[in-house]
Parts: C-alpha cells; structure tokens; sequence
C-alpha cells in the first residue's frame, strides 16, 4: 500500500492538484465525495446484470475506487494497511445473522 500511494501521491504532485488555488484541492471532503461517486460508477456495471459486460472498464472504476481510497486516506493520516488489518482483527470477533 506505502508504494501505491507513493505513486498516488505524485501523480496528485505532477497535475499539480495539491498546489494552492488548484481547481482539483486534495481536501478530505472533496476525496470522499469522489470516492463516493467512483463507488456508484462500479454498480453502474451491474445495472441489470449479475456480471459485468465490460470487465476492462470495471477494472478501472475499481482502480479509481482505490485511488482515491489511498489519497483520502493519505491526506487524513490514516494508516490505510494497519486500519484494515485492525478491521479484520475485529470482524473475526463479530457474528454475523445469517
């Protein structure tokens, strides 16, 4: 994950998005309603259908998904691969109805 939002994080830097005044600003609002929107972009494939017809096109809603994962997350300070290791630890303590 440290990799994937290094190389988030200067893609951010090279469109210059986290510069001052920058049309596109990084904030933690502006992330989540984006990774909000990328998320019902992946159920548009499956409008319909139970697979997708396109899978190309699903990987890359799926990749936008994560990217803006690992920049809201990055721009929060949250540690992204310990939150979900300590999620995990948790869900196995939990019981779900069936």
């Amino acid at each position: 994950l440290q990799t994937l939002t290094a190389r988030m994080n200067a893609f951010v830097a090279a469109k210059g998005w986290d510069a001052p005044g920058s049309p596109r600003p990084q904030t933690p609002r502006n992330l989540a309603i984006s990774l909000s929107l990328e998320a019902a972009a992946v159920l548009e494939h499956f409008q319909w259908a139970e697979q997708a017809r396109d899978p190309a096109a699903l990987a890359g809603e799926l990749a936008d998904v994560g990217l803006y994962l690992l920049q809201l997350a990055s721009v929060t300070g949250v540690d992204l691969e310990q939150a979900i290791l300590d999620k995990l630890r948790h869900n196995y303590t939990r019981e779900w109805q069936p």
